[in-house]
C-alpha cells in the first residue's frame, strides 16, 4: 500500500473521496480511487504500464506478486485494475478458495471470471452489456462496409464466423452460443436469450429448452473453459476494449487443500501460465497474488518443478534493486515510518473533505498519528507488518470522525485505544497472541 503522501494532480471529488473513506472506516480495502493513496509502487509503474501498453497491442502477460500477510497485495491488484480500467481494460477479480473457486477447475474459475467482469463503464456482471456492445459493433462495420439494412443480418453472421475463426477451432459451441443469443434477441425472447447468455458465462445447470434453442449442449467443462475464455478476449477486443486483466487472488490457500486436489491445482496454473506464454489469450493480463510461502514453500509451488522454474525470481539481493520485469514481483510490506506516512496520508484526505479541515489536522496531528500507529502495532504483538488494515479503520472511525462530529472532542483525552477479537482478521489475531502461547485457541475434540 501507500508508504509516502500520495502526489495529485488536482482536487479530489467528494465522491472518490467519500468511497475510499467509508472503506476505511469499514476496514475494507476500497474499490476506487486508489491512486489517492498509492504512493510507495512507483518503482513498480513504468515497468507495469509497459506492460500494459503491451497487452493493447495485442501480447498476453502473465505476473505474479509475493508478500506477506497484510503488505498490500489485495490493494496492489486493485490500484493496477484501476490503472487497466483506465486504458479501457474489462478486470476480474477472483478469490481462489477450495470450495467456491478451487484453481483445478478451470470451468469455476472461468465462471467466477464472468461473475465478477468489471468494465469503466459497467459493474459486474459485465458479459451481457460486453456482448451487446460486440453485436452492435459488428452492425456498425456492416453497414461502414456498405450493407444495407435488409442485408444486416447475413453480414452480421458473415463477421460473426470471421472473427471467431480461430476460437472456433478450440470452443466451436462458443460461436454458436452466441448466434443462438443473438437470435433470440431479435425474437423478443428475453428468457432465452437470458439462459443462452448464463450459459455463454458457464453458469451450470441452464435449461435443456434453452441449450436447444441456442444448438449447444451440456455443461462448461475444464477444457472447454480456456477456449471459452479464448473467445471472450475476442468479443472485448472487438467491442472495443483493449484487454482483460485477471487477478487471482490469494492463490496460498491451495497450500491447505487435500494433496491431490493441490497437485491438480498447480499443474492447472502451470498450464494457464504456458498457454499465456505461447500467445494463445492476445489482450490477457494474468495477475496472481500469494505469500513468500506459497513460492518458496514445499506444500506450495516448489512442489511442482515445472512451475517452480517458470516463477523462479531472484529475491536474495537487495530489495531497492528488485527487477520490476521479472515474473515476480515483491511487496516490501509496512514499517512504522511508512504506517505512519500512510496515516498521515488519510488524515490529509479526510480534512480536505470536512467543514473544519484546519481543526482536523491541529487535533489529530502528526504526532497523535505516530502515537496511534504505534499503539495498533503494539496491540498486534509489534508486527507493524499486518496492522494497516486496523489501523486505518481506528484512525478513521474512532478518531477522525469523532473529531469532525464534536467540536470538544480530544483523542488524547477523550480515546483509548481498544481492540477486540471479533474484529480482527485471522492473521491479526495471530499477531496479537504471538507473545503468549496462552493466548492461542484450539479447537479440541
Amino acid at each position: 500500500m501507500s508508504t509516502d503522501s500520495p502526489g495529485r494532480s488536482g482536487p479530489v471529488s467528494a465522491a472518490r473521496r467519500r468511497d475510499v473513506i467509508d472503506a476505511l472506516r469499514r476496514g475494507a480495502v476500497p474499490e476506487s480511487g486508489l491512486d489517492l493513496l498509492a504512493t510507495g509502487l512507483d518503482r513498480f509503474q513504468a515497468a507495469l504500464d509497459a506492460e500494459l501498453d503491451a497487452v493493447t497491442s495485442g501480447a498476453s502477460v502473465f505476473k505474479a506478486v509475493r508478500g506477506e500477510y497484510g503488505s498490500g497485495k489485495t490493494f496492489f491488484a486493485r490500484w493496477l485494475s484501476e490503472r487497466a480500467k483506465r486504458r479501457n481494460f474489462a478486470v476480474a477479480e477472483i478469490q481462489v478458495s477450495e470450495t467456491e473457486t478451487p484453481l483445478h477447475k478451470l470451468e469455476t474459475v472461468y465462471r467466477r471470471l464472468t461473475e465478477r467482469l468489471t468494465t469503466s463503464g459497467f459493474p459486474p456482471s459485465a458479459l451481457r452489456p460486453v456482448v451487446d456492445a460486440w453485436f452492435y459493433a459488428l452492425e456498425e462495420d456492416a453497414l461502414a462496409a456498405g450493407t444495407t439494412e435488409a442485408g444486416l443480418p447475413e453480414a452480421v453472421e458473415r463477421l460473426m464466423t470471421a472473427r471467431l475463426t480461430e476460437v472456433s477451432r478450440h470452443a466451436p459451441s462458443f460461436a454458436t452460443a452466441l448466434r443462438g443469443y443473438r437470435a433470440a434477441v431479435s425474437a423478443g425472447d428475453e428468457a432465452t436469450a437470458s439462459a443462452v447468455m448464463a450459459w455463454l458465462g458457464g453458469q451450470p445447470h441452464v435449461a435443456a429448452a434453452a441449450r436447444r434453442a441456442a444448438g449447444v449442449r451440456g455443461d462448461l467443462d475444464h477444457f472447454g473453459a480456456l477456449g471459452f475464455l479464448q473467445g471472450l478476449l475476442t468479443v472485448l477486443r472487438d467491442s472495443g476494449h483493449t484487454g482483460l486483466l485477471v487477478v487471482l487472488d490469494e492463490v496460498e490457500t491451495l497450500q491447505r487443500v487435500r494433496s491431490d486436489a493441490r497437485d491438480k491445482a498447480l499443474n492447472a496454473l502451470r498450464q494457464l501460465i504456458d498457454e499465456v506464454h505461447s500467445g494463445r489469450f492476445p489482450g490477457l493480463y494474468l495477475l496472481i497474488t500469494g505469500t513468500p510461502a506459497f513460492y518458496d514453500g514445499r506444500q506450495g509451488v516448489q512442489r511442482l518443478a515445472p512451475l517452480a522454474q517458470r516463477l523462479a525470481t531472484d529475491f536474495t539481493t537487495d530489495p531497492r534493486f528488485d527487477n520490476p520485469r521479472a515474473v515476480q514481483l515483491r511487496l516490501p510490506g509496512f514499517t512504522l515510518e511508512s504506517l505512519v506516512g500512510l496515516g498521515l496520508t488519510i488524515r490529509d484526505l479526510y480534512a480536505s473533505g470536512s467543514s473544519e479541515p484546519q481543526r482536523v489536522k491541529e487535533v489529530a496531528d502528526d504526532a497523535y498519528v505516530a502515537d496511534l500507529a504505534r499503539a495498533v502495532g503494539g496491540a498486534l504483538g509489534g508486527k507493524v507488518g499486518v496492522a494497516p488494515r486496523l489501523f486505518l479503520k481506528k484512525l478513521v472511525g474512532d478518531v477522525l470522525d469523532r473529531i469532525d462530529q464534536f467540536e470538544d472532542f480530544d483523542p488524547r483525552r477523550d480515546y483509548a485505544l481498544t481492540v477486540n477479537v471479533a474484529e480482527l482478521s485471522e492473521v491479526e489475531r495471530n499477531a496479537a497472541a504471538a507473545e503468549s502461547a496462552d493466548d492461542v485457541e484450539l479447537d479440541l475434540p
